[in-house]
């Protein structure tokens, strides 16, 4: 692994204009990075991803580098774009241990992060780095929200997330597991408690139904329920997947290495809306797709579609004429997620959109002074380097929220 770093390292042109960087969402500084590395200044390399990035060893292996460095690289217009991810990966795994976060001394201000997803723990990190005490109250058993319960292991090892545990405690940041704040605790205690400022990164974990009959049945899953804790389904050896985004790639994947024998994915439209190489992993591991696949009904023998009909140019004309059960022991609806509404309807005051979303300013305060949030609890189902990007930001709003300042332009 070190030799082909190495050596990918070396294919890196150090652009003056780094088009690299300009497709990253948050920018990373990927010729310093790659340059310091082929310097042997491993340390210095890995300080800039960490001080650009807090999760950039969690994005290191799960952005979509096709659509972001690497899409931009120059040398993937000769051939081969340099493999930016490969090099970030193994500069952040072995710097990220031994890494000394220099945290300003205490400054007597409490921030609470409710929460512990890759916003949270960004804004956990950047808060107690300015000497906040820092709590983080997640509603689960561990840490790490989208990263912890709805990526795969093969994706996203969770010994990364253990990882990042050790290194919060270890700048004194407070984690309190299995505490749902809307529960026993709600927000006006936190505030009652001395709390200067509190960050919202609770993400979206309702699954979006289809609307059509059998959604109900005991053979009907939703994806993001199920990739929260697979061993604990029984699909059978035969799995209908309706959806054709990225979390219906985990879901078919993770079946298959679940004992699943045959995954089929149904895409009401003439296309697959995944990113491409996640439609190729999942077709090398055996997944089936379908196309025009419009679902009518769930039934225990499996989903009934009526199948679409185009003309030659490929637009849409028309359905064929009788509705198609196809057989199916389990089937799973991935057709994306939204917010819980657990903290609006316990927090007066505390307002979201139409789709559940919280209503946020460009600094990430929401309509309550002192609450700030980011990440899909505001965006809706975006990628983790999006939600530390927003995350940067808002940390900054919350710092001086509660040093009495002004919020920064933006």
């Amino acid at each position: 692994m070190a030799v082909y770093v190495i050596a990918e390292a070396e294919r890196c042109l150090n652009c003056k204009r780094p088009f690299c960087q300009e497709g990253c969402p948050i920018h990373t500084p990927i010729p310093k990075v790659i340059q310091a590395f082929k310097e042997n200044r491993l340390n210095e390399a890995g300080q800039m991803l960490f001080d650009n990035n807090p999760m950039s060893m969690v994005c290191s292996l799960v952005c979509n580098h096709a659509n972001q460095c690497e899409g931009h690289c120059i040398q993937g217009r000769r051939g081969a774009a340099v493999h930016i991810s490969a090099i970030e990966n193994y500069v952040s795994d072995t710097y990220f241990d031994k890494m000394k976060i220099e945290c300003a001394p205490p400054n007597g201000k409490m921030a609470a992060i409710i929460g512990s997803g890759p916003a949270g723990i960004t804004v956990a990190i950047l808060l107690a780095k300015k000497g906040y005490k820092v709590t983080i109250f997640e509603s689960k058993d561990k840490i790490g929200g989208v990263m912890q319960y709805g990526i795969p292991e093969f994706r996203l090892p969770k010994t990364i997330l253990e990882r990042y545990r050790k290194k919060l405690i270890s700048i004194g940041v407070q984690i309190r597991p299995n505490t749902t704040i809307g529960g026993a605790l709600e927000i006006h205690n936190l505030l009652d408690d001395g709390y200067g400022a509190i960050f919202i990164g609770t993400g979206v974990w309702r699954p979006k139904k289809l609307g059509v009959k059998g959604e109900s049945l005991g053979n009907v899953h939703f994806g993001i329920d199920y990739l929260a804790s697979p061993a604990a389904f029984h699909l059978g050896q035969n799995v209908a997947i309706i959806g054709s985004g990225n979390t219906a790639m985990d879901v078919a994947r993770t079946a298959l290495r679940n004992g699943v024998e045959h995954v089929t994915i149904y895409s009401h439209s003439n296309k697959i809306s995944a990113a491409q190489h996640e439609i190729d992993y999942a077709r090398l591991d055996g997944c089936d797709f379908e196309l025009d696949h419009e679902v009518q009904e769930l039934t225990p023998e499996g989903p009934i579609f009526k199948r679409r009909i185009r003309d030659e140019e490929g637009k849409f004309i028309g359905y064929e004429e009788e509705p198609v059960l196809i057989p199916a022991d389990s089937t799973i609806i991935c057709v994306s997620q939204g917010p819980k509404n657990k903290l609006i309807l316990t927090t007066p005051g505390l307002l979201g959109s139409d789709r559940g979303l919280l209503i946020t300013e460009e600094t990430g305060m929401t309509t309550l002074p002192g609450l700030f949030a980011a990440g899909d609890v505001v965006s809706g189902a975006k990628t983790i380097v999006e939600a530390v990007a927003q995350a940067k930001v808002v940390a900054e709003s919350m710092d001086r929220y509660m040093m009495g300042l002004d919020a920064p332009e933006t």
